[in-house]
């Protein structure tokens, strides 16, 4: 028998993630949630703590929107256990199946017919002018901003240990083509197909000539440092970290290990661009 993982949206996922927990369970399979999640469908016996989700499970089910998928990404690639996204929100750009296909994508699951596509990850350290230093890792992005409304931050960003520019702006996204069409696609950086391995560096409203955002190699080490007199605000896929302090600085490249995406059949990226676009066919 197998073992999965379901991570569920706070309001939305309830009477599904019931069903099928249920049909799990009369055909042997094992199940757990996190706790929280547990405590939502009322079956507490299924919660374990968030850091033992994954060890030993065969695949993690993501039941909600995308931010969903992101905190079920997050569980699940320490132990490089495949992942299933299934879309309870709008967009949907990182699900496979919608609520109907939940029981269908989980019997070709079961029966091996599925694929695994692999995602790049940016890794991220942030050291302190206290001296503390501490690690992230991020699906679609790491972002450094202003604290404060109007006002703008100063970034020095370094490429490979060696000074290339310092933006005056808004903040700065650094995104893996997974998140091309998250926050980075909101400022006009490139969408990038989410099997590529890159780093995108966007600049969010620079006071500057040079506006460009720039694809990197996966590689690359970018540093950025908080210079000037201001604090700026860091975020990693969405979750707010502590305040960035002057000469406090954040370091990313791409990170050896992928989330691993189940897919059915071959992933036609382009086809989900025109659906969530409206564009239409010549």
């Amino acid at each position: 028998m197998s073992a999965f993982g379901l991570v569920l949206h706070e309001h939305r996922a309830a009477e599904l993630a019931t069903e099928t927990v249920a049909w799990l369970q009369e055909r042997g399979h094992e199940v757990r949630l996190c706790e929280d999640d547990a405590a939502r469908i009322d079956r507490p016996d299924l919660g374990v703590p968030s850091a033992e989700l994954a060890v030993g499970l065969d695949l993690v089910v993501s039941l909600g929107g995308d931010g969903t998928i992101l905190r079920a990404a997050d569980l699940a690639v320490a132990e490089q256990v495949p992942l299933l996204g299934v879309n309870l929100g709008r967009l949907g750009y990182l699900t496979e199946v919608e609520p109907s296909g939940v029981r269908m994508a989980l019997k070709r699951f079961l029966a091996g017919s599925y694929h695994v596509e692999e995602r790049m990850r940016l890794d991220a350290t942030v050291t302190r002018t206290d001296g503390t230093v501490g690690t992230s890792n991020a699906l679609n992005e790491v972002v450094v901003e202003k604290s404060e409304p109007g006002h703008t931050i100063r970034l020095d960003v370094e490429l490979d240990g060696r000074p290339f520019t310092s933006w005056v702006a808004d903040g700065l996204i650094l995104s893996t083509p997974t998140g091309s069409t998250a926050y980075s696609f909101s400022v006009r950086g490139p969408i990038i197909d989410p099997v590529h391995r890159a780093v995108v560096m966007a600049p969010v409203a620079p006071h500057m000539l040079f506006d460009r955002s720039m694809v990197l190699r996966p590689d690359c080490e970018v540093r950025v440092t908080v210079a000037g007199e201001r604090t700026a605000g860091l975020s990693v896929d969405g979750r707010s970290e502590p305040t960035l302090r002057p000469g406090d600085t954040v370091c990313c490249t791409g990170s050896a290990c992928p989330s691993r995406f189940v897919t059915f059949g071959e992933h036609d990226f382009h086809a989900v661009l025109r659906s969530k676009f409206g564009l239409s066919d010549r």
